[in-house]
């Protein structure tokens, strides 16, 4: 239960953080603000959350680690959930301390994702399941090697992180930048009918593209050892130590 509690505190950060910084101060920092926002956001929360439930505030994430053999089927629904519920809350909060400005609109999207005239830069509905469903693939692969047996241990939530921002600078013109269906389903259902209508393809892409980076993650990988998301974001051994010194 408290994996699940986890995802939901962690989806919620994720959205606050990211789409917060898009509607409440986008005017402000810009698409790379909003960018480094995400990247930060899902930084600090693989420490914070990493070790209780792997941290993986996605369910294209999710899908990507079962598909894996790194997370068991039987907890994907209950992962779905809560990671769907905490993109919700998030959007809700958004939506209550934009509505304290009086020029707010939900017309400018509220942080939705779109294609055609709901992308920023108009791009069409094939560049936007491309560039999903690639950058998608792009974010699980690096999930799934930054977790990885052979990787440096406790150095994940730099990787990872840092990648999600990388994906933002480059996709944010295309739709927003989605990669993860509960960040867009959370945002569209309060934006109205337009980003609902779309919000199809911000669900199926994510999950091709991660079904393709286990896919090629298990092409990559040599090694015979497993171990979970949550094994791979643990702090070293000497830094365990150090921590139980305060």
């Amino acid at each position: 239960m408290k994996a699940y509690l986890a995802e939901l505190v962690g989806t919620f950060v994720l959205v606050m953080g990211g789409v917060g910084s898009a509607v409440l101060a986008g005017s402000h920092i810009g698409f790379m603000g909003v960018a480094f926002a995400f990247g930060l956001s899902l930084l600090a929360m693989v420490y914070a959350i990493g070790p209780i439930s792997g941290c993986h505030v996605n369910p294209a994430v999710t899908l990507g680690l079962f598909l894996a053999g790194k997370f068991p089927a039987s907890r994907i629904p209950g992962y779905w959930i809560a990671q769907i519920l905490g993109a919700l809350l998030a959007a809700a909060v958004i939506y209550v301390i934009a509505c304290g400005n009086q020029d707010f609109s939900l017309a400018a999207g509220f942080g939705s994702d779109g294609y055609g005239d709901r992308s920023p830069d108009h791009y069409s509905m094939g560049a936007a399941f491309v560039s999903e469903t690639v950058m998608t693939a792009f974010l699980v692969l690096t999930v799934l090697g930054a977790t990885d047996d052979k990787a440096p241990v406790g150095f994940a939530g730099l990787a990872i992180g840092l990648v999600l921002t990388l994906i933002h600078l480059v996709s944010i013109p295309v739709d927003n930048t989605s990669v993860n269906p509960a960040r867009s389903i959370g945002p569209a259902l309060f934006a109205g009918t337009g980003a609902i209508e779309q919000l199809w393809l911000f669900i199926v892409a994510p999950l091709l593209g991660a079904a393709i980076a286990a896919g090629l993650y298990a092409a990559l990988r040599t090694s015979e050892t497993t171990i979970t998301a949550s094994e791979g974001m643990q702090a070293l051994p000497t830094e365990q130590i150090e921590r139980t010194m305060f």
